[in-house]
């Protein structure tokens, strides 16, 4: 008998590609939230979902392609916003498309949660992995040309020209591109909610401070002096 809570593979693979076009387009040109970030969030999501057989993964992955449905710019005041209208979108095609309805609620409440910026605490475990996953792409070689491209479409620098790994100042994401790693980067393996998340944002987190020591030290000033 099938477990209601996960469907067998072939009904993830009849949703999978329904999602896919629901998404499609909704980036607004944004590189970094495009349709290949929904893909690598999904991926993300199935390595957490081997060692969580008991989450839906109909919902996560619901979760998954959607969760960027209304994708504001990182310094649009309303960005703290956008996990909740991108949740009230997403219930809107779902039921119109005849997702299973009791599967709704989970679906929002993972995609409102997924969001750093809105701050609203992932209650479920299909939450909690959706949001590690999401996060987990903002690490590693991934984030680091996620950050870099985000930060060219804000007009950010590159690094602070005298003191890149911010020794002797506060750190300032908004002007400098490589900040953004102090400033928030690396506070996310502390956020995950999953032990496996926690893992793999560890070993990626690793890789950009290793990058960020390599990029101070090509340009000649790696302790502010």
């Amino acid at each position: 008998m099938n477990d209601p809570k996960n469907p067998p593979n072939l009904d993830l693979a009849t949703w999978r590609p329904r999602l896919a076009a629901m998404a499609a387009g909704s980036s607004g040109g944004d590189g970094a939230h495009d349709s290949a970030h929904l893909e690598r969030v999904w991926r993300n999501s199935q390595a957490l979902l081997v060692q969580h057989p008991e989450a839906d993964a109909l919902v996560v992955m619901a979760a998954c392609y959607l969760h960027d449905l209304v994708n504001l710019p990182k310094n649009d005041p309303e960005r703290d916003q956008a996990s909740r209208r991108s949740a009230q979108l997403a219930r809107h095609q779902l039921a119109w498309m005849n997702f299973p309805p009791e599967k709704l609620d989970a679906v929002a409440h993972a995609i409102e949660a997924h969001s750093f910026s809105a701050n609203i605490p992932a209650e479920s475990l299909e939450a909690k992995i959706v949001q590690d996953a999401d996060r987990l792409d903002g690490l590693g070689a991934v984030g680091l040309a996620r950050m870099f491209y985000i930060a060219g479409r804000m007009g950010s620098g590159l690094a602070h020209p005298d003191d890149p790994l911010g020794a002797h100042r506060i750190f300032d994401d908004r002007s400098y591109a490589l900040d953004h790693i102090m400033v928030k980067l690396a506070k996310l393996p502390g956020m995950m909610q999953t032990a496996g998340g926690r893992t793999l944002a560890e070993e990626r987190l690793a890789r950009l401070l290793a990058f960020r020591e390599e990029f101070a030290a090509e340009s000649g000033v790696q302790d502010g002096v």
